[in-house]
């Protein structure tokens, strides 16, 4: 009985006896976690090994962490601590890493900084056209600089430092019920300047009950998120249907929604190709943002077809299959063992290096060597379709065009972090793509409709430059230097060039590197509203290219073309399209409404003319 007393688990986590705020990141609290309230809260390991390993090293961290704090203030002092549902030993998996930020300026930096990496074996979090983000424990800082060339070494900013990453993992995790009420978010209290207020303001487009929605409140785990689906179809079964794609390494079921109206005489064999937009999410599995943004747009257009007449022709005219997680296994494990956890979990060669990075495990300009070793994060298979989600995927996408009649017309696969809408091709910037020109026009009307929303800004670039260092030559311009990471074997790219889809783009949603990975989950619903923004003017956007049952109207005066978010079928659907039963309208002016609407029609009518 003694032994097992001694087994309970303890406090896990400090808050920041001492720590130093990062330049770019929100202020922490400082204050010592209560041991009795991390045993309440925090969940128990599964075995007696576990309980142990984690009671050693969560003592250690204690003791390490606030030995500085040896004079306490009184206890009414101190806000009480809130423990998320986190895995058990979060604090000791990342209380002493740090996020870096490294601006690279030639190809001699880049070269080093990538052979350091690779030798380091460290986690790129992100690298663009500006930047290199890097995760590495605080005690290999010193080696990394040492690797580097002096500029590098004077050349980068912390992202996260001290216990700051920790407790935004925390953060990230649903807090106790009873706790929610109680709770400041540290990130309200002093906001980064990435988020500006207009990310609060409410949408142009058609008001949902995603809004409001609790789901939203809260990142889901995949135990919620399939039951969820599968309530979905149940509910709304004239247009929404519940699908496997297929099943992943560890056998788990990957889940969509089918969403649209099929024509009643879905039998007639001489039927034209049903148009299919695809949308996922959750290819690498720290990237919470973007199963719940799949989620969102789903709902949103599940629950308003015949309360949105703009949604409800699109869901006639498409189907939308929404993959909310590509990755069922890494984003289970994320909530289970290591939030940051990226990859797969498919066994490799090396037994204690499980995953492989499912973006790049296609069969398009796959890299003729092998991907590396398995240990990188960036490892893609021995060989093409070796990871078991993108083989299933790639035959589910195959098996629809030829067996049932499915054309898949666009593509939008959901990550983070960066603000970017990214379209081919990822693997080479030296051959461009033969629909370059269209895959430009509507990426910038993607951008402008997110913008427009109120959303933040979005860079447009093809995605071997988002995915590579810019840096300014006097001489030739713009010059890219050689990628950090293998870009072949792309998903984006299979879809594009494999697949004939004639509009495919990569998002690479919030932030710019505040929070990373780690966005707060006041940030669901906003990041949700934008998204969902692009996804009416992508459908707007065809059903306008396609000529698909949407009556253009012409201005008499000025002979401009209404498009589809202004095409009327009956004078009364004029009358209801303003009103807030389908719309939530942000108060402005009317010469600011009247010159968004002249941007689309602008938009439209080049279009038209071509």
């Amino acid at each position: 009985m003694h032994f097992e007393r001694l087994l309970l688990p303890v406090a896990l986590l400090s808050s920041g006896c001492a720590a130093v705020p990062s330049p770019s990141f929100a202020p922490r609290t400082p204050s010592c976690w209560d041991e009795s309230t991390a045993r309440q809260t925090v969940q128990k390991p599964t075995s007696r090994w576990r309980r142990l390993s984690s009671h050693v090293i969560a003592a250690l961290w204690k003791e390490e962490t606030c030995v500085a704090n040896q004079s306490k203030p009184p206890a009414s002092k101190i806000a009480a601590p809130v423990v998320a549902t986190a895995p058990a030993h979060t604090a000791a998996r990342y209380g002493s890493d740090v996020v870096l930020r490294f601006n690279v300026s030639n190809a001699n930096e880049l070269d080093r900084l990538k052979d350091a990496t690779d030798t380091l074996l460290l986690d790129v979090w992100d690298y663009t056209s500006s930047w290199v983000d890097l995760r590495l424990a605080k005690d290999l800082v010193p080696s990394l600089l040492s690797l580097l060339p002096k500029s590098l070494q004077e050349s980068h900013m912390p992202l996260f430092q001290d216990i700051s990453l920790t407790q935004a993992v925390y953060d990230t995790y649903p807090e106790p019920k009873d706790a929610r009420t109680a709770r400041v978010p540290l990130h309200s209290i002093a906001q980064p300047a990435h988020f500006d207020q207009r990310a609060k303001l409410p949408s142009h487009g058609p008001s949902t009950s995603s809004d409001t929605n609790i789901f939203f409140t809260d990142y889901q785990p995949l135990t919620v998120i399939d039951p969820w689906l599968r309530l979905l179809s149940s509910l709304f079964t004239t247009h929404t249907r519940l699908i496997t794609i297929g099943r992943s390494a560890e056998d788990r079921p990957i889940s969509a929604l089918r969403i649209g109206v099929h024509p009643t005489n879905s039998e007639d064999h001489d039927a034209p190709k049903r148009k299919t937009i695809l949308i996922t999410g959750g290819l690498h599995a720290r990237e919470w943002i973007s199963t719940s943004t799949a989620n969102f747009i789903a709902y949103s257009l599940v629950t308003s077809y015949g309360k949105s007449e703009s949604i409800t022709h699109m869901l006639q005219d498409f189907d939308f299959v929404v993959v909310p997680t590509l990755n069922p296994d890494g984003y289970a494990y994320t909530w289970t063992t290591d939030r940051l956890w990226r990859k797969t979990r498919q066994s490799t060669s090396l037994r204690f290096c499980p995953g492989m990075d499912l973006d790049h495990s296609f069969n398009f300009s796959f890299p003729s060597t092998a991907g590396g070793t398995p240990c990188s994060e960036a490892f893609p298979g021995d060989a093409a379709f070796q990871a078991t989600e993108a083989k299933a995927l790639a035959s589910w996408a195959r098996n629809e065009t030829e067996n049932n009649n499915v054309e898949f017309i666009a593509l939008l696969d959901l990550h983070s972090y960066s603000q970017q809408i990214l379209y081919p091709y990822a693997y080479s910037c030296s051959t461009s793509p033969p629909g370059l020109e269209d895959l430009e026009e509507l990426a910038f009307g993607l951008e402008k409709a997110i913008r427009r929303s109120g959303g933040h800004a979005y860079e447009v670039l093809p995605a071997c430059e988002g995915n590579t260092i810019a840096v300014s030559d006097s001489k030739n311009g713009k010059t890219l230097l050689p990628q950090l990471e293998n870009a072949g074997g792309s998903m984006l790219d299979y879809f594009y060039h494999e697949l004939r889809v004639r509009y495919a783009y990569q998002f690479k949603l919030r932030d710019r590197g505040t929070y990373g990975f780690l966005l707060p989950k006041d940030q669901i619903l906003p990041v949700g509203r934008e998204v969902l923004e692009a996804v009416l003017y992508l459908g707007g956007f065809l059903q306008e290219t396609l000529g698909l049952k949407v009556k253009v109207n012409e201005d008499k005066k000025s002979g401009d073309v209404v498009g589809a978010s202004d095409a009327t079928v009956t004078s009364d659907e004029e009358e209801r399209h303003g009103s807030e039963e389908d719309w939530v309208i942000v108060q402005a002016t009317r010469e600011d409404a009247a010159s968004d609407e002249e941007d689309l029609r602008w938009d439209l009518r080049r279009r038209r003319r071509r």
